[in-house]
């Protein structure tokens, strides 16, 4: 899995996007997942499988 931090304008690390598969996972600063994004069917969903929209807009559940 490829591991990507996801900073802020200061250079502080707000959370960690993996890519496994088809599926892009996001992870706040602590290691909990937030949510993923689903590549082939082109939908974002929280951590509890919830979709909350179509595309990637993962850092949006980066609050």
């Amino acid at each position: 899995m490829a591991r990507e931090a996801i900073k802020d304008w200061t250079g502080k690390i707000l959370g960690w996007v993996e890519w496994s598969g088809n599926r892009k996972w996001l992870s706040d600063f602590n290691g909990r997942r937030l949510g993923y994004y689903d590549k082939s069917l082109d939908k974002t969903c929280d951590f509890y499988g919830r979709q909350v929209g179509r595309g990637d807009i993962l850092l949006t559940l980066l609050r």
